[in-house]
């Protein structure tokens, strides 16, 4: 089957952006930590597109999950290192026959406008997703039961060992749950326009095509992000990145590639890194595990009030990242 081969190849990596995200936001740790503070420029590879905040039509690319895991969250989700974990559902197990999924959300969830996520939210998302293996996972499922406000089951017409695959990882995004009464107040262009979700970071302003900024939420479940702003700016020349990256105009810049790529990582005052491949496990790093052309490298610079680990390369082809010294 050609399409869940080709989600199965997007399940091997974990987007660069998106695991950037965890390591200024959110770690595993649920811990009150220090309040939030700082900000960090990132410079994107791409043009920001607003179809990236409604994870119903963000288009079937694993860019996009660096700002949908921002603003939004799922019943479980990929994370560095782990192909599969809670998040949203504290838990979630299968029927000994295979055809039914239950799960679990975790309890006092909100939304950014305080709107409390409930099941009635996992429905509605589920039924209103039309992006990448939509039309597989319809085909699959039979129905979706609400039995309270925090437990949801979904039926399958028969046995399907890859309903996790397509409803829990990067293969799609269909997991992601936004919020029902917001969106049906505001429509489909209303959302895009000022997307409300259950994530680490909240909307605060769009510049169509130059910026998007968004703000620590600090009702996130898993706890308040380290850095309380990241302003993500759509700069597709790379050498306008190296250049912003060089000048601390941005913080961070993806995907820099030959010689703008080796000026980064032959300044003294950057330190670079090669994350791990996919086939390896345990990083964290800002890149873990992006699939590059060979002989591109993704330059990083980070602040002080970022925090971010590095980890060594068994291939080339990984990605490599450079932090400013001091």
């Amino acid at each position: 089957m050609n399409l869940l081969k080709g989600l199965r190849l997007r399940l091997a990596f974990v987007g660069s952006l998106t695991v950037a995200v965890l390591v200024l936001g959110a770690t595993a740790s649920i811990a009150a930590g220090p309040a939030p503070s700082g900000r960090v420029a990132i410079a994107w590879h791409v043009t920001i597109s607003p179809s990236w905040f409604d994870p119903s039509t963000a288009p079937p690319q694993i860019t996009p999950f660096g700002m949908l895991y921002a603003i939004h969250d799922a019943l479980v989700r990929s994370y560095p290192g782990q192909k599969m974990g809670p998040s949203l559902a504290e838990s979630w197990q299968e029927s000994e026959d295979g055809l039914i999924y239950e799960f679990k959300l975790r309890p006092r969830l909100k939304f950014h406008n305080g709107d409390s996520v409930t099941t009635e939210d996992v429905k509605f998302s589920f039924e209103r997703y039309a992006g990448a293996g939509a039309q597989a996972l319809k085909d699959h499922v039979r129905e979706i039961e609400i039995v309270d406000p925090l437990v949801v089951r979904f039926h399958l017409k028969a046995p399907w060992p890859d309903f996790m695959t397509f409803y829990g990882t990067t293969a799609s995004a269909a997991g992601i749950v936004v919020p029902k009464n917001y969106l049906t107040q505001v429509g489909d262009d209303g959302f895009k326009k000022h997307p409300i979700g259950a994530g680490p970071y909240r909307f605060v302003g769009n510049k169509p095509g130059i910026e998007i900024e968004l703000e620590a939420f600090p009702g996130y479940w898993r706890r308040v992000p380290n850095v309380k702003t990241l302003v993500m700016r759509s700069v597709p020349d790379a050498t306008t990145r190296a250049l912003m990256v060089k000048t601390g105009e941005a913080d961070m810049a993806y995907a820099l590639d030959g010689v703008d790529a080796e000026g980064i990582k032959g300044d003294p005052g950057y330190k670079s890194w090669r994350p791990n491949t996919p086939r390896s496990s345990g990083s964290s790093s800002p890149s873990s595990g992006i699939p590059n052309r060979r002989g591109t490298t993704n330059g990083c610079a980070s602040p002080p009030t970022t925090r971010s680990t590095a980890s060594g390369s068994t291939r080339r082809r990984a990605s490599a990242f450079a932090r400013r010294r001091g």
